[in-house]
């Protein structure tokens, strides 16, 4: 026994002349497998290598009325930041106040050009860039893309430091990242993560496929750039998912590739083009996939074709599952307004869908997604069509929808004039003009410039929608 409990095996009983069969060791039958993971990484070397390419970015901006949010209202209620928006609260008869805000950023060329986030920079007057040597730089707002949250920012300088871009379809579940940014002020921090899932769609965020990682991200983070183990930038960290407004484990970062999309065409143009199809679509689950016989539940099915769009033209149908476009697979109908965003106007997209339980394949020549004016700047006031009535107004995003439970698509961000007289409000939503739906602020300028002395407005208040003439004059 003294054997056994030092290690020592007591030797076989020999009941004839035959010998006993060796007892199996369970230990050495039982090999463990040889680690896949054999140790953690070491990023001290990646961060001085790349982080004195990423900046600092603080803004000064004029503080709209009402930005303190409404009275009755804290800052944890998910009603406070949609009506601060719109001129709930604050003081009365003083000019606001400005407000300061910082970001992150990263420059992609060494001639001054540097990626953020396009709310890191709105409505800012002013743009400070400072490096990791504290060089400050004013920087010019060269532009920005609200529909993927991406900005695009110039200093006068050159020779600067710059980051390598990386490949975001090469990014998988597991895999390590780092952040460098300057999370609550603290500039240059470091965090480390995995990547969590890759191709995300968020409400209201139709044109991004966004990178899901579980690294530490704060606000100051955004802007600031993700980077693999290879020391390339695979996105711009841009959103947390948060109860309390700060880190849970769930961050999300706009992959690199449709950044810098987004950057050439600002840089280039001014503006972003994107590709559209005319089409409704919704997710496919088991219960869509097994009535239409498809082998697994994927592809973008698709509940509306607009009359007379491209899809229209090209032949599509309600019910038909769109599987792939251009040879990439759709596996989640997420995913398909990006896939069709990326495409230049004008070419042709082979789309392969499934219909009457087969593959087919059609030609759709892309057409181009209307810029609203609203989602770059606000619908002039004074003289302007719309203007004469005294309202700002500018297109609800997905997510205010669905926190509304509207219908519509523009809201009042201003009202003054008439139609503050008439006692049209901050943050009503505007349904219909004259009996006629209005969904962008160019059907609302058209419909004003067409009426009378009395523009009749239906407009969505709480749960109620009322109708409110507002008289214009001749």
């Amino acid at each position: 026994m003294l054997a056994a409990c030092s290690g020592a095996e007591p030797p076989a009983t020999q009941l004839s002349g035959t010998p006993a069969p060796a007892i199996p060791d369970a230990a050495s039958e039982a090999v463990p497998p040889p680690a896949i993971v054999t140790g953690l990484p070491d990023f001290s070397a990646l961060v001085a290598a790349h982080g004195k390419a990423v900046v600092n970015v603080t803004t000064v901006a004029q503080r709209e009325a009402g930005d303190e949010g409404p009275p009755g209202l804290s800052p944890d209620d998910p009603f406070f930041d949609f009506f601060r928006r719109f001129g709930f609260g604050g003081p009365h008869g003083q000019p606001p106040p400005l407000a300061r805000g910082e970001g992150s950023g990263f420059l992609v060329s060494a001639d001054g050009y540097i990626l953020t986030n396009a709310h890191v920079v709105d409505r800012a007057r002013e743009v400070t860039v400072r490096m990791t040597d504290r060089h400050e730089y004013r920087a010019k707002v060269v532009g920005v893309d609200r529909r993927t949250d991406v900005a695009v920012l110039k200093i006068d300088a050159d020779k600067l430091p710059f980051v390598r871009i990386g490949n975001p379809e090469s990014l998988k579940a597991g895999q390590w990242v780092v952040a460098i940014g300057s999370p609550f002020g603290f500039e240059n921090s470091v965090t480390a993560g995995i990547i969590s899932a890759t191709a995300r769609s968020l409400p209201g965020d139709a044109y991004t496929p966004f990178i899901q990682t579980d690294v530490a991200v704060n606000p100051g983070n955004s802007g600031g750039p993700l980077f693999n183990l290879q020391g390339e930038v695979v996105g711009i960290n841009s959103q947390i998912y948060s109860r309390t407004g700060g880190y849970q484990g769930v961050s999300f970062a706009i992959p690199i590739d449709v950044a810098m999309l987004v950057r050439n065409q600002l840089v280039a143009t001014g503006r972003v083009q994107r590709g559209r199809i005319g089409v409704t679509i919704q997710e496919v689950n088991q219960a869509l996939a097994d009535s239409f016989r498809l082998p697994r539940p994927y592809g973008a099915l698709v509940s509306q074709v607009e009359d007379g769009g491209p899809a229209d033209k090209a032949g599509l149908k309600a019910g038909d599952v769109i599987l792939a476009v251009d040879g990439h697979v759709v596996e989640r109908s997420g995913e398909l307004p990006a896939v069709i965003a990326a495409i230049k106007p004008g070419t042709k997209a082979t789309v392969e869908i499934w219909r009457n339980k087969a593959r087919r394949k059609v030609d759709i020549k892309v057409g181009e997604l209307e810029d609203d004016p609203a989602v770059a700047s606000r619908l002039p006031t004074g003289d302007s069509d719309a203007g004469k009535l005294g309202l700002t107004v500018r297109p609800l995003s997905g997510g205010e929808r669905q926190q509304l439970h509207t219908a519509g698509r523009l809201v009042v961000e201003q009202s003054g004039g008439p139609a503050a007289e008439a006692g049209v409000e901050p943050g009503d939503v505007l349904l219909a003009v004259n009996g006629a739906p209005v969904t962008s602020v160019g059907e609302f300028r058209n419909s004003v410039t067409q009426s009378g002395a009395t523009v009749a407005l239906l407009i969505q208040r709480g749960n109620a929608q009322i109708y409110i003439p507002v008289r214009v004059g001749t």
